[in-house]
């Protein structure tokens, strides 16, 4: 025996300095794996859920992931995607153009293809439940050192009163020095006004501006004058009457061009179809939707890559058709915030912005006369030359006319970001921003969401350019808006970083979508190229662990300003408000037709008697959803109804 314990003792010995070396090795990830368990444990402990919420990453299958550049919840309930490129420009050649309809309510996907690139166009839902996509590429931008073509911005003029011209695309410019240019696109150039006076007649040319690019490569193409161009081809009695104006043909940088096109999704066959095109090319457009139903386009880049110097137009729903107010001029840099507010007539532009314009014009927050084009400025905001990539949206019900505007950044590439939470009281005589709390770290792109309970959601961004010197945010925080600026609550950590072509939505169950995320570099260092995004996460904030949910039993699937609904529920004691909150959409953390409209709620026995506000200003018409939140702050599943309309209900 003991001889035979002495052979097993070196035995023993070995066998523990072995688990002492492999302990070494493994010391780090053995601990790195006790902290990601506890973590786990921790964040998905029912305490914490009920203090936080809790994120959930989406499994979307392989085949229908799609860069998501836009977002919009449907009268469906279901949630579309727009990809169309999706910021990658062999699937624009290609025309590998996509979005994806995502069901929230079991979790099925389905891609169907776009008709054109709708890639960072703008969008809004119409009251009749549509969904209204306009612009969008019309051809990539182009890096200084990468442009073998002389190119520029030819003015082609007509001057004959009497007949418009069309000018096809391949159309040759030809300079006073027999260089040639061929027009991208095709181009209708309207008749020449015409005025007859005591005196005589005088004609006015008309004009369309197109995007012309040398024929043959190289610098010898480039002409740094502005002349006058014969259209190759033409007859002498018509080339008298049309021509072009050539801006200077340059090799340089040569920013994205916008389309003029329009679609619309319809939510029950789930098709696009093409309705009128708009008056101007646009790229990186806000749409917002009027009270009456119309909507507003503003901003953008036109078909030459500039941007549109104040142009707007109105899209009418019941024509399909596009109509441009020549009366309403203001400059705004792209995707502009800009709101429908209380009074008719009058828009609040929040000074947000994503992308392009100069820094010394249209960054003043202000409203908007659409009476007579009168901008009155709004003071007070912090830091008013970080604008750039920040967020904005109503703060609480509607009625109460309150706005905050959310982090931001310089323009353009800037290091520089802001942690401002700036709110502004729209029904004050004389309107001013006002200091609200502050964001943990500076952000850039935050993504704001009203949830039914009157907070809003504010997560992700990043602290750098498109999360440049991998600075994006794992944090989100609920605001609360309330006396001295109201407070922020730590929700949970998403796991999913998001910065630039970034959206979130409310769902009808009361989480929050979010999507997108297009980093300039997946690095530290700058040096490895971004990924897409294509992850989707939801969010389920506080108020769904806190127990059993209110409901609604019978409600009506339609309504009108003015109306009383009656709504039936378990234990209509416990209610505490009901709110109605619109249908939005989303794209650049830019959603400007997103609300919640609070309901004057009284109880008659078993059922609830809630009165639709009768202000247009307050309820335009369109889809929204109706909540119920009890004395907990607790909402139930949310009812999608038309308000303003009778409908089929788009669900069935």
């Amino acid at each position: 025996m003991p001889g035979s314990a002495r052979r097993r003792g070196p035995s023993i010995l070995l066998g523990v300095l072995a688990a002492a070396v492999l302990l070494g090795v493994n010391l780090p990830p053995a601990f790195s794996y006790v902290a990601q368990w506890r973590h786990d444990r921790l964040v998905n402990s029912l305490p914490y859920m009920q203090r936080h919420g809790r994120w959930d990453v989406v499994d979307v299958p392989p085949a229908d992931r799609v860069n998501a550049i836009h977002g919009a919840l449907l009268p469906s309930g279901k949630v579309l995607l727009i990809a169309g490129s999706g910021n990658k420009e062999d699937l624009f050649a290609t025309k590998a153009l996509k979005s994806l309809l995502y069901d929230p309510r079991d979790g099925s996907t389905r891609m169907i293809p776009v008709p054109d690139d709708m890639f960072c166009g703008g969008q809004t839902l119409l009251p009749d439940g549509r969904l209204l996509v306009a612009g969008g590429t019309a051809r990539y931008e182009k890096l200084s050192g990468a442009v073998t073509h002389a190119a520029g911005a030819m003015r082609v003029k007509n001057e004959n009163p009497d007949v418009a011209r069309s000018v096809p695309a391949g159309t040759e410019f030809v300079s006073p020095a027999g260089q040639r240019y061929r027009s991208a696109r095709d181009a209708l150039v309207p008749p020449a006004a015409k005025s007859t006076t005591g005196a005589g007649a005088t004609v006015t040319a008309s004009e369309v501006t197109v995007f012309v690019e040398a024929v043959v490569p190289g610098p010898a193409a480039q002409n740094p004058d502005r002349e006058q161009y014969a259209i190759a081809g033409l007859p002498p009695e018509q080339s008298r009457n049309l021509y072009g104006l050539g801006a200077p043909m340059t090799l340089d940088k040569q920013d994205y061009q916008g389309t003029d096109k329009a679609f619309t999704f319809d939510p029950v066959t789930e098709t696009w179809s093409r309705v009128g095109d708009m008056a101007f090319a646009r790229w990186y457009p806000t749409l917002t939707p009027m009270v009456d139903g119309r909507v507003m386009a503003t901003s953008g880049l036109d078909g030459v890559g500039e941007v549109l110097n104040g142009q707007t137009e109105i899209f009418d729903p019941a024509t399909n058709t596009w109509t441009e107010r020549k009366d309403l001029t203001h400059y705004f840099p792209t995707y502009p915030g800009l709101f429908t507010t209380g009074a008719p007539d009058r828009m609040f532009y929040t000074g947000t912005t994503a992308g392009y314009g100069p820094a010394d014009q249209g960054r003043v927050p202000g409203l908007w006369d659409l009476d007579d084009n009168a901008f009155e400025p709004v003071p007070g905001l912090r830091d008013p030359d970080l604008l750039e990539t920040s967020g904005a949206a109503w703060v609480g019900p509607v009625q109460e006319q309150r706005m905050a505007v959310v982090g931001g950044g310089g323009i353009g590439e800037s290091p520089r970001a802001t942690a401002r939470i700036d709110l502004v009281d729209l029904d004050d005589p004389s309107p001013r921003f006002i200091p609200g709390p502050e964001l943990p770290v500076p952000t850039r792109y935050p993504n704001l969401v009203t949830l039914p309970d009157d907070s809003l959601l504010i997560s992700n961004g990043s602290g750098d350019y498109r999360g440049k010197g991998a600075s994006d945010h794992l944090l989100a925080r609920i605001y609360h808006p309330g006396p001295d600026g109201g407070t922020l609550t730590v929700a949970a950590d998403p796991e999913v970083g998001r910065n630039y072509h970034t959206e979130g939505l409310l769902l009808p169950d009361g989480r929050v979508l979010t999507a997108g995320s297009d980093p300039l570099f997946d690095d530290e260092n700058n040096t490895v190229p971004g990924t897409f995004e294509q992850r989707v996460e939801i969010y389920s904030p506080p108020y769904l662990f806190q127990g059993p949910r209110p409901e609604i039993g019978e409600a009506p699937g339609s309504a009108e300003r003015g109306d009383t609904l009656t709504v039936t529920t378990p234990d209509p004691e416990r209610i505490d408000r009901a709110r109605l909150v619109r249908l939005a959409s989303s794209t650049h953390v830019n959603s400007v037709d997103q609300r919640s409209v609070a309901l004057d709620l009284r109880r008659t026995g078993p059922r609830l008697a809630l009165d639709i506000p009768a202000s247009i200003q307050t309820v335009p018409t369109g889809f929204y959803q109706l909540f119920l939140v009890d004395d907990r702050g607790v909402p139930s599943t949310g009812r999608i109804l038309r308000v303003g309309g009778a409908s089929a209900d788009p669900a069935e």
